[in-house]
């Protein structure tokens, strides 16, 4: 399981579906997605897409920018929540 990698499958949905960034590429797994345009209708569309894709259940009430703010913090989500 740590092989584990959720990054590139929500790189590609965010930045299809609820962030337009003129270069993806240039965009780090720590950058802040909040900050480049994640509001809070792209927030509840990305938990159900993680939600489907990974087969976990994100707790409503850990809906933070600790947890959202990153691709590397939705991961480190994603996996708490794997198990």
């Amino acid at each position: 399981m740590q092989d584990f990698s959720a990054i590139p499958k929500l790189r590609e949905f965010i930045f299809q579906e609820l962030i337009f960034v003129e270069s993806p590429g240039q965009f780090g797994d720590q950058d802040d997605l909040l900050e480049a345009g994640l509001d809070s209708m792209g927030i509840m569309r990305l938990i159900m897409f993680i939600e489907d894709e990974f087969g976990v259940t994100l707790p409503d009430t850990e809906i933070e920018p600790e947890n959202i703010g990153s691709f590397n913090a939705l991961e480190s989500w994603i996996k708490k929540h794997k198990n």
